[in-house]
């Protein structure tokens, strides 16, 4: 029986290759899991500037991009069971901070507090996660530096009291899976 993961990518572009990596790596491991992936607005852009979109499309076949909050209709996918977990990684600073304060105004958040209202676990890597200072990868492979807010970080701690798992980076995402499926 094939099961069923769907993934969501925002605007964030902080650790987008790893994570792109780990979830092909993911695929091969669990051959008898499909991951459908599934792009905001701006998660396409960013996909596109980093010069991922191809290489999702052949590592994936599932890719649906946002059109509104319930379009594609991912939230009532994740109500009736269709996926086993939502994961979102990476997640904005902005799609956190909507999530912690219930606004569910997009594809990913909405689908993420409906998940959340039907019981689905849902997994959150925010691209904010410590508050501080960290290094980030730009599209050109240069790295720079950017300040991670008090606020931002506050955010994070308000969705792991909502029960959504929140993961640091993204080998973690091995576990969730190991969690999932054994």
């Amino acid at each position: 029986m094939m099961r069923r993961v769907a993934w969501g990518i925002t605007g964030s572009g902080d650790r987008l290759r790893q994570t792109v990596n780990v979830m092909k790596e993911v695929k091969k491991l669990y051959p008898n899991v499909e991951v459908s992936v599934y792009l905001s607005k701006a998660g396409e852009k960013v996909v596109k500037i980093y010069g991922l979109m191809e290489e999702l499309k052949k590592e994936f076949k599932n890719i649906r991009v946002e059109i509104d909050s319930n379009t594609p209709f991912l939230a009532g996918q994740l109500q009736v069971g269709r996926f086993e977990f939502l994961l979102i990684a990476p997640a904005t600073s902005n799609t956190v901070a909507k999530i912690s304060l219930g606004i569910a105004d997009t594809l990913l958040t909405n689908s993420a507090i409906m998940a959340l209202k039907a019981f689905v676990p849902v997994y959150i890597m925010p691209s904010d996660y410590a508050e501080g200072i960290t290094e980030t990868e730009l599209p050109d492979g240069r790295k720079i530096k950017i300040r991670i807010r008090k606020e931002d970080v506050e955010n994070v701690n308000r969705i792991k009291a909502m029960g959504i798992f929140v993961l640091e980076k993204p080998e973690d995402i091995f576990g969730v899976f190991k969690k999932h499926f054994g």
